[in-house]
């Protein structure tokens, strides 16, 4: 059978055996995920419509769950800052300078909107 008459009636091709597991090649490499990449994104617009109030709630929470883990124990955090006191503190001034903020933010959309 010659290349063309064989294009013209695909039954006689033999798929038997694609598409299966094969043992001595494994299994591949979990494919990367960037979820991380979709929720920085998600967090950071969320940051950009609602201004400081976003920081300031965003913070508070963080606040919260450190407070919670260095009361059962946490010394350290995967954070870079390392120690949860250093943690706390840092946090602690974000939410105060997004507190401090959130009137001239405000101040701000109305008179764009104004």
């Amino acid at each position: 059978m010659s290349t063309g008459e064989a294009a013209q009636h695909p039954e006689h091709y033999s798929f038997h055996g694609l598409n299966q597991y094969d043992e001595s090649v494994g299994s591949p490499d979990a494919a990367f995920d960037p979820l991380r990449l979709c929720v920085f994104t998600t967090v950071a617009l969320i940051a950009c419509v609602t201004g400081p109030l976003a920081v300031l709630a965003f913070a508070i929470v963080a606040i919260i769950g450190y407070a919670r883990a260095r009361r059962a124990g946490l010394l350290r955090s995967r954070c870079k800052l390392g120690d949860t006191r250093l943690v706390l503190v840092y946090l602690s001034v974000v939410a105060v300078a997004s507190a401090a903020a959130v009137p001239l933010w405000f101040m701000m959309v109305f008179r764009m909107l104004s």
